[in-house]
């Protein structure tokens, strides 16, 4: 997937964007980055998706527009995972791709979606987001987040 690496060692430039897992007991933590806030907060979404289901060469079936209220960094990240979570074990929807604005101080989102079934699991899928060492914050780099899901 673009932007993806799963080397230990990452190398990162000014404005590049991309994601990784890392080993964590029990539970996923996601690493992701980018030269803007909204484009480190597509990556995580990606991201997390990557950690159970493999999107790649998957069509979108459906749009689906959410909106995030007016929060901190950290809140805009942990509401945006938690409706990706919702939307999962609600509807059976699974990102395949993510755009993401800020409006008002609160983000824009459109994800273009796929059903869970007709993509194949490769992991344990996401019950929830942790606040336990997550953030998203400006780097020297752009903007980089951190995040634990409980699966």
């Amino acid at each position: 997937m673009a932007g993806d690496t799963d080397d230990d060692r990452l190398d990162r430039t000014p404005g590049a964007s991309g994601h990784r897992a890392v080993p964590h007991t029990a539970d996923v933590r996601v690493e992701a980055w980018g030269g803007s806030r909204e484009q480190c907060l597509v990556e995580a979404v990606l991201g997390m998706v990557e950690c159970f289901a493999d999107v790649s060469g998957v069509r979108a079936t459906a749009v689906r527009q959410v909106q995030v209220a007016e929060g901190s960094d950290d809140d805009l990240l942990a509401a945006l995972l938690d409706e990706v979570v919702f939307r999962l074990e609600v509807h059976g929807d699974v990102p395949v791709d993510v755009e993401v604005e800020t409006v008002d101080g609160g983000l824009d989102v459109r994800m273009a979606v796929t059903d869970v079934r007709s993509v194949p699991i490769t992991g344990a899928v996401p019950k929830a987001v942790s606040w336990h060492e997550l953030h998203l914050a400006p780097d020297p780099y752009g903007w980089s987040c951190a995040v634990t899901v409980d699966v």
